[in-house]
């Protein structure tokens, strides 16, 4: 038996085992009673909504991931990636376009597959809770400019990766990482002007209070800014968000107008100052810094890999090529990326403390960033009470109830 098989065959297995018993802890952790800092704005029949509402999209998450790992072991066994190759080698075209069509058929069938995944919670678990208002259409629209999206800038990247691998020797995974960095950079600054005006429309916000308020912040916090707008988010979902854009002078305030109907103007200008307070305080470059250095070590543990002969035995492949090796690689760091998340997880829960308590210091009124708190955790249905385990593993944002006793905190 082959090595490697058995080992991502575990990796596969283990992943799926430990995210049954940490969803399993979640839900036994739910509590009947209504968080006494909830009791003013959580009656209980709504309370048990919430609590419904994560039992069917646990149920929900952990019924798709098994069928998808019961396709991959599949898949895996009977030979699928090889039978997928030599579908890409028949074309006959060179290195680079013949792994494109191995990894675009791939993403694309993976999609399909994903999109009865996404219809069902959109239009079944969201439709039940009065979450959904995205139409057919919508749905439709958006599957198809994301794979066009993705077909695309992952397309140019994968490409580089093919050639840079393929001529550069033994540092190429050194360019890769370069070329790769470089490449998310550039994306994450044209995406406020291109790519997400594809999806949402964005309309200057219109002359009135909040914004009053929101430019007197930022002017007082030396906050440098392009503009504030309002997202239709309200096309595909009632629930509510906010988040900056851009970089420098550049950057942009989206509000979701389902968020500014939904709150006082103290409590959107205090939600601001909590995105603010990331950029004061360099979270955003940190986590940058962050992403850069796990991006290289990837990519040099990959060049470790791309060749190995029992690695492609295990895929029953009959060729060795460097577009395969890429995914395969992908299975083996499974378990290091899970342990990286856990950091990163546990920086960026770091993080929202410091912007809450940067918020609550320099607008002034710490009791409206926990009323919009409150009222976000209400409206999206949110998990009072998730288990420590759920925390851990999978949250980059505080528990609620943490985050409100920590700002109480600040001014007790």
């Amino acid at each position: 038996m082959n090595i490697y098989f058995l080992i991502i065959f575990t990796l596969l297995i283990g992943d799926y085992l430990l995210g049954l018993t940490v969803e399993t802890a979640n839900l036994r952790a739910l509590r009947l009673d209504v968080p006494e800092e909830f009791a003013d704005v959580y009656d209980r029949e709504k309370y048990k909504k919430s609590q419904q509402y994560l039992r069917e999209n646990t149920f929900f998450e952990l019924a798709s991931s098994g069928v998808f790992l019961i396709i991959t072991l599949v898949f895996i066994s009977a030979g699928g990636f090889n039978v997928l190759d030599r579908f890409a080698r028949a074309f006959k075209a060179g290195e680079i376009i013949t792994g494109l069509i191995f990894a675009g058929t791939l993403i694309a069938l993976s999609q399909v597959l994903g999109i009865f995944v996404a219809a069902y919670h959109t239009f079944v678990i969201e439709e039940k809770y009065g979450f959904n208002r995205t139409t057919v259409r919508t749905f439709v629209a958006d599957f198809f400019k994301k794979m066009l999206l993705t077909m695309f800038l992952g397309g140019i990247i994968f490409a580089l990766i093919l050639w840079f691998f393929g001529y550069a020797g033994k540092i190429a995974w050194l360019y890769c990482w370069v070329a790769t960095v470089l490449f998310e950079l550039f994306v994450v600054f044209i995406s406020p002007v291109v790519i997400m005006p594809l999806f949402n429309k964005f309309t200057p916000l219109e002359a009135g209070e909040l914004k009053n308020k929101i430019e007197e912040y930022a002017r007082k916090e030396r906050f440098a800014m392009q503009g504030v707008y309002i997202l239709d988010g309200s096309r595909r979902s009632s629930k509510s968000n906010a988040f900056f854009a851009g970089f420098g002078k550049s950057r942009r305030i989206a509000l979701y107008d389902t968020l500014v109907k939904g709150h006082t103007v103290d409590e959107l200008v205090s939600i601001l100052a909590h995105e603010m307070g990331h950029y004061k305080k360099r979270h955003i470059l940190k986590q940058i810094a962050i992403s850069i250095v796990t991006t290289g070590f990837m990519f040099y543990l990959m060049s470790l890999f791309l060749n190995n002969r029992l690695l492609f035995d295990a895929f029953k492949m009959e060729h060795l090529s460097i577009y395969a090796g890429l995914f395969f690689f992908s299975f083996l760091f499974t378990p290091l990326q899970t342990i990286i998340s856990l950091f990163s997880h546990a920086f960026s829960r770091k993080c929202e403390y410091q912007a809450d308590a940067y918020a609550a210091r320099t607008y002034g009124r710490p009791q409206a960033m926990i009323d919009a708190l409150k009222k976000l955790s209400v409206n999206n249905l949110s998990n009072l009470t998730p288990h420590p385990w759920k925390v851990f593993f999978s949250y980059t944002h505080p528990p609620v109830l943490e985050r409100i006793r920590a700002i109480k905190n600040i001014h007790s």
